[in-house]
């Protein structure tokens, strides 16, 4: 018990240096709890006899709960009428973005060498922006009242519902095709073939539109579960039925993730919205960073040298594709060019998402999905969250090397 706490108490150490560190230099946290994971993990740590934070149930339970908490306040975001009243923009700067993006990251993953699927999974991580970091430096450049932040904001709204079918088919074909024994967070489960990935993505598009007819229809359900004044309450009530729900989600081999997500969809309208994101944003902001600090913990710094070729054609591949897919969406919603260019650049960090893609993969069977895609997500997210921030702090400048590149450029 002792030692538990105390692994615990450098964790939450951990986390709070990150936190300064951040803050001082203005970078993201998110790839800062990933690096402080890999250096008071066993890979660091532990290899020089110094005190580490093993990857331990408890440090994995309580990064699922992170992910959950995530997913689950980005479903609060959306309702479905928001959703119809502005899907014709929305739908042709989405469709840009994951036709350019996702398809190169599978590309890339083919001319590794690597399967169908594990190319797959690294075309999610290199397609997927980071809502959390994107989000927060539109908020701190005050690009949020500006005009690209509209396709900015309308191409991620997008991707995480993209992402929530991707992640409930690639799950699917993770935990059911190996064609044989895969250990998952609800045990070890048999299953083989293209029969087992076809009984496993019916099973999960079964749990998820069932899901989805609670969420169009169970506003009452939503509305009642959450009314009570005292905020303890309140909080504890709303833990109830997201994570139980994601439980039984991850138990039936369906996404944890997605089902938080369209739990989240549900309580959108219930009339809380607000409450629960001012009253379960701590909540969820200490989870999240367990569970960045978490990835961090599994990676082995070393694993990095061995993905530095994939990981350095991913970058220059995909950043500019980035761009250049977020300016075509700018132009979609009739933006100039200059602030096509600056919607372009908006989308570059990568975060949360491509690590939720990146701990997807490790549950898989293959040494690929254990520790090459993990590593190389891990040194992407690094590289690109960092880079992306950059990038929009910057974008005058940029703009400026392009219209000195290009002089009848329009920008």
């Amino acid at each position: 018990m002792a030692a538990g706490l105390l692994e615990l108490g450098e964790v939450f150490v951990v986390l709070a240096v990150a936190g300064a560190v951040a803050l001082r230099t203005g970078l993201s946290v998110i790839p800062l709890y990933v690096v402080g994971g890999m250096l008071a993990g066993p890979f660091v740590a532990g290899r020089v006899g110094l005190p580490y934070v093993p990857n331990g149930e408890l440090l994995t339970v309580l990064a699922e709960i992170g992910i959950v908490l995530l997913l689950f306040f980005l479903g609060l975001e959306f309702s479905l009428g928001r959703l119809l009243a502005a899907r014709t923009k929305i739908t042709r700067a989405g469709l840009i973005d994951v036709v350019v993006n996702l398809p190169l990251g599978v590309a890339i993953g083919l001319a590794l060498g690597w399967s169908f699927v594990e190319a797959l999974l690294l075309g999610g991580i290199v397609y997927i922006s980071s809502s959390a970091i994107v989000t927060k430096t539109l908020i701190d450049l005050g690009w949020i009242a500006n005009e690209e932040a509209e396709p900015v904001l309308g191409t991620l709204v997008f991707e995480d519902l993209f992402i929530a079918v991707y992640l409930a088919v690639v799950t699917s074909l993770v935990l059911g095709g190996s064609g044989g024994a895969v250990a998952t967070g609800a045990g070890t489960e048999a299953v083989g073939g293209l029969g087992g990935v076809g009984r496993s993505l019916v099973v999960a598009f079964g749990f998820l539109g069932l899901l989805l007819v609670v969420v169009q229809y169970g506003t009452g359900f939503f509305v009642r579960v959450l009314d009570v004044s005292e905020n303890e309450a309140f909080v504890i009530r709303a833990l109830a039925v997201v994570v139980p729900v994601a439980g039984l989600a991850l138990a039936l081999g369906v996404s944890e993730a997605v089902a938080a997500f369209f739990v989240g969809m549900g309580f959108s309208t219930s009339g809380h919205r607000e409450r629960i994101e001012r009253q379960l944003t701590p909540v969820r902001d200490v989870f999240a960073a367990v569970f960045f600090f978490w990835i961090g913990v599994g990676t082995d710094p070393r694993l990095l040298g061995g993905v530095a070729v994939p990981l350095a054609a991913a970058i220059l591949l995909t950043t500019p594709s980035k761009v250049f897919s977020g300016y075509l969406g700018g132009r979609a919603y009739e933006l100039s060019r200059r602030r096509s260019l600056r919607t372009g650049l908006g989308l570059v960090p990568r975060g949360e998402f491509s690590l939720v893609i990146a701990a997807l993969a490790a549950g898989g069977s293959t040494p690929v999905m254990q520790e090459t895609i993990p590593a190389l997500a891990v040194g992407y997210v690094l590289v690109m969250s960092a880079l992306g921030t950059v990038l929009m702090q910057r974008s005058d400048a940029v703009a400026g090397l392009i219209e000195r590149a290009w002089p009848h450029a329009d920008f």
